[in-house]
């Protein structure tokens, strides 16, 4: 696993984390919220999010990193030339700051000091349709595989609600649905268990 493998344009990740050693990243619901709304702020505007799955101690994300188109006007003080690379690193540069962000305000509710998530953080580059559809199908299915819950339906920190609802989301609901041919597909897809040899490649 390289996890300094570069965050490129048009490409899609698995993008996780764990909290340093047995820390939990998150100890109250509004940390888990919070999260989100710091990703919203650092990350967002940046990638293209399929799923999201928030664990107590961990955290999953399918993204794709947002082409350049749109971008190059912005003013973004830390871009001194715009081009994919000099983009790459300003997306990793924003991971960064985000859990740097997330870590200030957990540190000071808990009363903790010290890093808060392992670093560097973990990507993985999906090459295949089939491949970033299990890869869907395992983040929103991790709870239940954990045990935290039996049903995908009642873990409330992850994205799989989303889709079965009309409401505004952070989510690339209607073009992640058409991967699985409709919301009824979608949702057969994610009932199937999980092998131990796709988690392990995962």
């Amino acid at each position: 696993m390289n996890h300094n493998l570069p965050l490129e344009p048009e490409k899609y990740y698995h993008i996780y984390n764990h909290a340093v050693g047995n820390s939990n990243l998150f100890e109250t619901e509004d940390n888990y919220y919070f999260f989100l709304e710091k990703y919203k702020q650092y990350i967002s505007p940046y990638v293209d999010t399929f799923a999201y799955c928030l664990m107590p101690n961990h955290f999953h994300l399918a993204v794709r990193i947002k082409d350049l188109t749109g971008f190059e006007n912005l003013d973004i003080p830390t871009l001194t030339k715009f081009d994919e690379d000099s983009f790459s690193e300003f997306v990793s540069k924003q991971f960064s700051n985000f859990f740097s962000s997330y870590s200030q305000a957990f540190n000071k509710q808990q009363s903790r000091r010290g890093s808060l998530f392992e670093r560097p953080f973990k990507r993985k580059h999906i090459t295949t349709d089939e491949y970033f559809k299990i890869l869907i199908h395992y983040i929103h299915y991790n709870p239940v595989h954990l045990e935290f819950v039996n049903d995908l339906r009642d873990w409330k920190y992850s994205s799989y609600e989303s889709y079965f609802s009309s409401k505004t989301t952070l989510i690339k609901r209607d073009e992640a649905i058409s991967w699985f041919g409709d919301v009824k597909n979608f949702e057969e897809f994610h009932k199937q268990k999980i092998n131990e040899k796709i988690l392990i490649e995962i």
